[in-house]
């Protein structure tokens, strides 16, 4: 029996690096890892004919333009990438016959729920990121019948920048440091979320999945275990959103519901407080590293 094709793009993201290096570790797929510079999404032609060229059985489309804030001033280009880019990969996964992965976000909602996000809410964006995201979730759906859209948050790994990073990075630079403590979400350890996006796509259950580590905390206190599991004294105090204010709206409530993976018979992830103890245990943030990763 032939190794299954997957198509990974946004090779070079945070996530994507990690879907790479597992996909490859599992040694029964023929993996191609396409970044921005390999493959230009919003180009229509060079998605056919790429996707032609290698005629996957899947592909998980992680591609995206991800600066919340700057999209506010860049609508065009966010939606150019994040909606038109998608579209163009939905059509040729459509052609191909292959399954397809679109990693979507929380963003799509707007946070002013009082009880965790299922996967049947209404999505209401209030910026930019979102409103785009969703559009490609609507691509998706509109140009696609074999898909899985996977809303995520919070994400943080070994590779690119994320809040993890940052907060150890800032540690080693400031006296005291201030996160906001108004805004809820669920952080998300990638190589967990890509053990659960692999778990998924060789299925036929598809359809729209709510993935992160399970349970929930404010920015504040994913910082305050962030220094906890780093055992760095670090004087940290909370604050409002209000207190830093940013070119675009964040939901103040994100927490995703995993109803989708339950009632498929996935198993659920481990909590986030597990997660990113595992996490800072297998990467040792020597002052060097982190240094490093924000060169």
């Amino acid at each position: 029996m032939s190794s299954l094709k997957v198509v990974v793009t946004g090779a070079k993201g945070q996530l994507g690096m990690d879907l790479m290096h597992i996909l490859q570790k599992q040694g029964k797929y023929e993996v191609y890892g396409f970044g921005k510079q390999d493959l230009d999404i919003t180009n229509v032609d060079q998605v056919k004919k790429t996707m032609e060229q290698v005629n996957p059985d899947i592909i998980i489309h992680a591609a995206a333009y991800t600066n919340v804030d700057l999209a506010e001033k860049e609508p065009q280009l966010a939606f150019q990438i994040n909606g038109i880019g998608t579209q163009n990969i939905a059509v040729a996964a459509s052609n191909q016959k292959a399954k397809l992965i679109y990693i979507s976000t929380d963003y799509v909602f707007n946070g002013n729920n009082l009880r965790p996000y299922t996967e049947l809410d209404t999505p209401d964006p209030i910026g930019v990121y979102g409103e785009t995201k969703l559009a490609g979730e609507e691509f998706v759906r509109a140009y696609h019948n074999r898909f899985f859209i996977i809303r995520t948050s919070w994400i943080y790994g070994e590779y690119g920048n994320n809040f993890v990073k940052n907060m150890l990075k800032l540690a080693h630079e400031k006296k005291k440091i201030s996160v906001v403590n108004d805004q809820v979400g669920c952080p998300t350890y990638t190589l967990d979320l890509v053990n659960s996006i692999l778990a998924i796509m060789e299925t036929d259950k598809y359809g729209v999945y709510h993935i992160s580590n399970s349970g929930s905390c404010s920015w504040y206190e994913f910082a305050q275990a962030i220094f906890e599991e780093a055992r760095l004294a670090v004087d940290l105090t909370p604050c409002q959103t209000i207190d830093f204010p940013r070119l675009a709206h964040r939901p103040k409530y994100s927490v995703l519901e995993h109803t989708s993976i339950k009632t498929n018979g996935f198993s659920n992830m481990r909590h986030w407080r597990e997660a990113l103890n595992i996490f800072m245990q297998s990467n040792k943030y020597e002052d060097s590293k982190i240094e490093k990763s924000h060169s």
